[in-house]
């Protein structure tokens, strides 16, 4: 019986094509070789709701965590390539977090010690998990950038003081975008063959817009439209709308890690590629957060959601049948114990932004 069973499946597996249910990936490198190549996801529900195909690159599955992982690996390489850095030496950065968790990955595969420097406002759960992933985590008021205090000139002075050490520069650094001409961009296009008809995403460092748009851009011929998202409290907004003539602060968001008060490196070069620039308010954020998690089952932190309120506000400026692509950064994990919480939510002013039927969700107090 074994024997006429065995050679069945022989005869089976000889004759007939054999289709893998999944795309056999196996990286020799490690955990940076797990970085990107990520799943996009069309939001059903979503997408229905406008009459649009809203898809949404789940970068909350890179090995740690977030987007920033492509980033933190080109920084890090871009280092070593320029000879910055030697084996046993130390990275230093200045991160709002998910790159600081990205480096700091990527630094205990390499050999390398990370210190991180970062706003005293981010959640206790990033400052916790960089940590654990052995790096130094200096935690600093959170002041602008024009003050030599602000946590991106504490991290430049900190690496200075060492020898072997590199402070990666993530804001001005263009490896960063460098990282997204080079792997999101492809991967975008690559994933919807080429019908991409527009796409959306909030931006900090300026990389991961910045460079998936201006790969978007030039491949497509720059039939791609590339609208910047911005939270309340950054200038960006502003800026685009006015053609550079103003910088408009104003406000402050729940959303850790997107906006910002100046143009940084990253973004320079791609300010001329951007179509138009679209304000999010944190209300439109938070009840998007809820619905994602109700509608789609997906548990995300406040950048995703905002990107998925831009990418529905984009969409409806398109014919039906139109394809957004956008941006899931992070997983709702190192947020969860503030955006779930009533008490935290009320004190923001959020919770009545949250649909009554969505609420069940905000079980913490």
């Amino acid at each position: 019986m074994f024997s006429r069973i065995s050679k069945r499946c022989i005869s089976i597996s000889m004759n007939n094509e054999v289709k893998l249910p999944f795309i056999p990936l196996v990286s020799e490198t490690g955990f940076p070789g797990a970085i990107g190549n990520t799943p996009l996801l069309r939001l059903p529900r979503i997408s229905d709701s406008v009459g649009r195909n809203i898809y949404a690159k789940a970068e909350f599955m890179n090995p740690g965590g977030s987007i920033k992982d492509r980033a933190a690996l080109y920084v890090i390489k871009d280092a070593e390539d320029k000879g910055l850095i030697k084996p046993g030496g130390t990275v230093v950065e200045g991160t709002a977090g998910n790159t600081g968790i990205g480096l700091a990955h990527v630094c205990r595969a390499r050999g390398y010690n990370c210190v991180i420097y970062m706003p005293n406002t981010q959640s206790k759960n990033k400052i916790e998990t960089l940590k654990l992933l052995g790096a130094e985590v200096y935690p600093v008021p959170a002041v602008a950038f024009t003050d030599p205090q602000n946590y991106n000139h504490q991290a430049k002075r900190h690496a200075e003081s060492l020898d072997n050490a590199v402070w990666t520069n993530q804001f001005d650094n263009i490896a960063n975008r460098q990282a997204h001409i080079e792997t999101t961009g492809p991967e975008i296009w690559a994933q919807l063959n080429g019908k991409v008809d527009a796409f959306t995403c909030s931006t900090g460092t300026g990389g991961t817009f910045a460079g998936a748009s201006r790969y978007l851009k030039t491949i497509s011929n720059g039939k791609t439209k590339c609208i910047l998202a911005d939270p309340p409290g950054s200038v960006l907004y502003s800026y685009i709308k006015s053609n550079g003539k103003e910088m408009e602060r104003g406000g402050s968001s729940f959303t850790e890690g997107i906006g910002q008060g100046r143009v940084t490196d990253n973004l320079k070069p791609d300010i001329e590629i951007i179509d138009d620039a679209v304000k999010i308010p944190d209300e439109d954020s938070i009840a998007m957060l809820y619905r994602l998690l109700d509608e789609e089952g997906l548990y995300l932190g406040g950048t995703g959601a905002l990107n998925v309120v831009a990418a529905v506000e984009v969409a409806k400026t398109l014919p039906e049948g139109s394809n957004v692509v956008t941006i899931l950064a992070d997983s709702a994990h190192k947020y969860s114990d503030r955006i779930f919480s009533k008490t935290w939510l009320k004190e923001k002013g959020l919770y009545d932004a949250i649909p009554d039927h969505l609420k069940k969700y905000a079980v913490l107090e």
